[in-house]
């Protein structure tokens, strides 16, 4: 995946950050299963601000729209040999969201939930 495709696949999961605060350190452990480059991940946090899609101070994050993902349209349930993005466990259901940009996973059902922020 090209660097402009993960900055644009993690703004997309930053706006769909439905925490009302999250500390920096969570933020990053989410971009983490967008890119593991510090200089990505340091590119999408800055981009996030200049687009006003996060305000940040002392290292808390605020997203602006908390835009929820329906798990019903945005969800993409496949069956199939996979590893979690986030934490690596082989999965026989992978859990993958379409955030308008592109398509982000596979996931197992927690890992998805940590990342969305409804964990």
């Amino acid at each position: 995946m090209a660097t402009d495709d993960r900055v644009e696949l993690g703004l997309a999961l930053l706006a769909h950050a439905e925490d009302e605060r999250l500390p920096l350190p969570e933020a990053v452990d989410r971009l983490e299963s967008v890119t593991n480059d510090p200089t990505v991940t340091r590119t999408i946090l800055d981009e996030a601000e200049l687009r006003g899609l996060v305000e940040r101070e002392d290292g808390i994050i605020r997203p602006g729209s908390r835009r929820r993902v329906d798990f019903g349209s945005q969800v993409v349930h496949r069956e199939g040999e996979f590893e979690c993005r986030r934490c690596g466990a082989g999965l026989s259901t992978g859990h993958f969201v379409d955030l308008e940009t592109d398509e982000l996973g596979p996931f197992g059902p927690t890992c998805l939930r940590k990342v969305l922020g409804r964990e």
